[in-house]
């Protein structure tokens, strides 16, 4: 992380050579948590940009794309989603439009960091506003012990909304994580991870398909979308679980009771599309599975 003397901030992304930045008003706040730093700036064209530990997690300005790709694909690939677990999501962007969904009963958000929904809640309010909703239940814990201590069969739906797979983050990309994670599920549950870009992380995206299904999921499925401020702007989440991932609940989609900016059952379909040279190396991975 870069912020230089013309007040440009920039996440570098070393493995690709590139970087993304913007230029800042002021910084907001700042503050070391017993977990990471985390800073929020207002900028001069995206709103305010929320950062941990020098890496860009939302802006005001283009978090929607992120939070409805990472809710509504997999809750309407689900054919009667009522319990849901959010891992990390501590924004709390994407438990809002998980519960734009009526017939989801329950959903529980286990983020370690506390201070992260705090100061979500006072700098991006509109991603906090279903925080009170009582279907909701915000617990400021580990969710790797969350998924291991857990009565197995509890959720229809998990929902990980993870850091980039550096540090601590490492482990919510591992076949035991996976594994666990599935026994949380019933018989038709179904998993979906933010999957980094295809284009910059592709040994991961493919790593994270081939330990799903040696983790007992049976079918894989990545949707592709845009998402600027995060590295080559081109990004991805993962879908894992034991039926058809590519066909989900169209008709409820096209009459959903709710509003969205960028999903639609359009989007759903074109999202599941995959370039050759993404599908051709997930191919090759997966050969020996």
């Amino acid at each position: 992380m870069i912020l230089d003397k013309q007040n440009w901030f920039s996440e570098i992304c070393e493995e690709a050579g590139s970087a993304f930045s913007f230029r800042i008003r002021e910084k907001l706040h700042e503050e070391q948590t017993p977990y990471q730093k985390i800073e929020i700036y207002q900028t001069e064209n995206f709103g305010k940009l929320m950062v941990i530990d020098g890496f860009v997690m939302l802006t005001s300005w283009d978090n929607f794309l992120y939070h409805e790709m990472l809710a509504h694909p997999v809750l309407y690939t689900h054919a009667a989603p009522q319990r849901v677990l959010i891992i990390g999501g501590g924004d709390c962007g994407t438990l809002h439009e998980v519960l734009k969904h009526p017939k989801v009963t329950l959903v529980h958000q286990v983020d370690i960091d506390e201070r992260v929904t705090r100061l979500s809640e006072k700098y991006f309010p509109e991603l906090c506003a279903s925080n009170h909703d009582p279907r909701a239940e915000l617990h400021f814990a580990d969710g790797i012990k969350w998924v291991r201590d857990a009565a197995a069969g509890s959720y229809d739906v998990i929902i990980v909304d993870s850091t980039d797979p550096i540090g601590p983050g490492e482990v919510l990309f591992t076949e035991e994580f996976y594994r666990n994670c599935r026994r949380l599920l019933g018989e038709d549950g179904l998993l979906v991870q933010q999957s980094e870009s295809p284009i910059y992380h592709l040994e991961l995206l493919s790593g994270m398909h081939k330990s799903m299904r040696a983790a007992g999921f049976d079918k894989t499925a990545t949707l592709n979308f845009p998402q600027p401020v995060y590295p080559s702007g081109w990004w991805s989440a993962t879908m894992a679980g034991n039926g058809d991932l590519a066909t989900f609940r169209q008709r409820d989609c096209e009459t959903r009771p709710f509003t969205t900016r960028y999903y639609n059952h359009k989007i759903h379909a074109a999202a599941l599309a995959m370039p050759n040279f993404v599908e051709q190396h997930l191919m090759e991975n997966l050969q020996d599975k």
